[in-house]
Formats: C-alpha cells, sequence, structure tokens
C-alpha cells in the first residue's frame, strides 16, 4: 500500500459497520449517504479489497470487512487519544467546554450556575447539552458529564458531589378535586405523572413499601422531565420532583411529607482532559457551586 488510508474513509467504514447501512449512519449523526458511499469506495480501492456485500436497503460486513472492523475501532480509539492528549496541553482558561446534565440538573441548576461562571471566566463558552442519555466522554461527546449514577467508563476522573432529593407533589387545584393521599399506598387510586427513566428510578421505593407499580400505573407517561413538571403544574396529578424545585413554587405543595428518597450525584470528565485549565477550572467550579446548591 502506497500510503496510509485517510482517517475520515476509515471512521466513515466504522460508522457503516456499526449502523448497518448508510442510511442509519447518516440518521446517527454521521456524514452524508454520498460522503459514506464515496469514502467507502475510496478505502476500498486503496486497500483493494471488498468491505460490505449490499443486501437490500441494508450493508453486511465481508469476512475481509468483519476483520479489518476491530482494527478501525483501534484507529479511532488512538485518534481520540490523540486529541484529548493535545487538548490536556491547553493552559489559557477560556473557549469551548462541552457540558452534558440531565434534564432536571440541567434545568434547575445549571441556569444560576453558568450566569456565575460567565461573570466569572467571560472567555469560556458553554455548550449544554441536556438529556437522559449518558454521553460517551472517551469519544468527546462531551467534556464534562452530571450524571445521577457512578460512571461506568474506564480512563474517567469520576467524583460525587451530592445528592438530589425528591419529594411527592401535587396542584393545589388537583388537591382540591381529588382529595391529599395520606399514605403512598393511597397513591393507587390517584392519577400519577412520571418519566419513563424515572418510573424504573423509583419503583424500588414504592415496592419497599408494598405498592408495586408499573408503566401502566401512570396515567402520564413522557421522557422529559419538564414536561412532567409542567403537567404536575398543571394539575394533571401527583409527581416526584426536586425538593428545592417544588418547595419553591407557591402553585404545589408537597405531600407525603413522610416519604423522600435520593439520588447521587456524579461529576466526571476525561482524565487526559483533567490536565486542561479550561475544562480544570469549570469542572472545580461545577463541584463547588452544585455541591452547595443541593446540600441546601
Amino acid at each position: 500500500m502506497a500510503r496510509m488510508p485517510k482517517l475520515t474513509y476509515i471512521q466513515s467504514f466504522s460508522a457503516v459497520a456499526q449502523a448497518g447501512s448508510l442510511a442509519a449512519a447518516t440518521k446517527a449523526g454521521a456524514s452524508s449517504q454520498a460522503t459514506l458511499s464515496r469514502h467507502i469506495s475510496a478505502l476500498e480501492a486503496e486497500l483493494n479489497v471488498t468491505l460490505f456485500e449490499r443486501r437490500g436497503n441494508g450493508l453486511s460486513l465481508t469476512q475481509t470487512g468483519t476483520n479489518l472492523l476491530e482494527h478501525a475501532e483501534k484507529f479511532k480509539r488512538a485518534a481520540n487519544d490523540f486529541t484529548l492528549a493535545a487538548a490536556g496541553q491547553e493552559q489559557e482558561i477560556s473557549g469551548p467546554i462541552r457540558l452534558s446534565a440531565t434534564v432536571g440538573i440541567a434545568s434547575f441548576y445549571m441556569p444560576d450556575l453558568m450566569a456565575k461562571l460567565s461573570i466569572k471566566k467571560p472567555e469560556i463558552q458553554i455548550e449544554l447539552i441536556s438529556n437522559a442519555q449518558p454521553p460517551n466522554l472517551l469519544e468527546r461527546e462531551a467534556d464534562i458529564a452530571i450524571r445521577t449514577f457512578m460512571p461506568t467508563q474506564e480512563n474517567l476522573f469520576a467524583r460525587k458531589i451530592g445528592e438530589a432529593t425528591f419529594g411527592a407533589y401535587a396542584s393545589h387545584t388537583y388537591l382540591k378535586r381529588r382529595g391529599t393521599p395520606i399514605s403512598i399506598v393511597d397513591l393507587k387510586d390517584h392519577d400519577l405523572i412520571g418519566e419513563d427513566h424515572g418510573i424504573n428510578t423509583f419503583k424500588t421505593d414504592f415496592q419497599a413499601v408494598g405498592l408495586d407499580l408499573t408503566n401502566n400505573s401512570f396515567r402520564f407517561r413522557c421522557d422529559n422531565y419538564l414536561v412532567a413538571w409542567s403537567l404536575l403544574v398543571a394539575g394533571c396529578g401527583i409527581s416526584l420532583t426536586h425538593v428545592d424545585k417544588g418547595d419553591a413554587e407557591p402553585r404545589v405543595e408537597r405531600i407525603l411529607a413522610d416519604y423522600q428518597t435520593s439520588l447521587p450525584v456524579w461529576l466526571s470528565s476525561h482524565r487526559e482532559l483533567k490536565t486542561s485549565s479550561r475544562v480544570r477550572y469549570v469542572y472545580d467550579f461545577i463541584a463547588k457551586e452544585l455541591s452547595n446548591l443541593l446540600a441546601t
């Protein structure tokens, strides 16, 4: 082989192999179908191999493609490691930071923190990614992540910074209409609001007091914490929410005062990114400020 194939060709090959088709790879965030097809054809020509067989609307790896995919993944990881090592050399406390957090934390806590950070370090730009799916820090989907579970990826710098406390709440209009439950068992006779993720998260708590809730137990289900909060305020039913958020909202009140549960809050970043002055500053700032908020 006269020269090393371009990294973009290898990335395109890997993306299509993982997705199973050009269309699926494009939908997952890779390049356009035309670009992916051109890259794969160029890679096959340079290596003098056939990587895929066309079957219906999809593609299947040849045996050669299967053998080379493992090496392609190693190549991608090495490229990511190179980029991370270079990022770790940065000393200026300025530039962009990609920060990922759950919808609840991003909505209830991060605005105040980001406003304070913007005053202290106006040269830093924050891209806030708010979703339930945790990012892959090793592939630079985010520089820093805030999650309610301990990170499991290797080579991460992780720190537990506190506990997010939850209680049961309902609007005044709902309680006036349906009455106030006295115990958790009474919830079976009420309209419940919950995220699909949250239902599973707190299911064990309910089972411990003899209430076995399933998805069908919830009259209102959604995959967005803020939508669930809006349904709660509007009087649709009863829901769990952050205690500090619920207590601060005059349109709702806490019920089942004896019930309280919590989730750990973890802050994580790639170990090499921890050597970047910019990322280290934001990481330490969030650790201190968010820890204080969670403690109140």
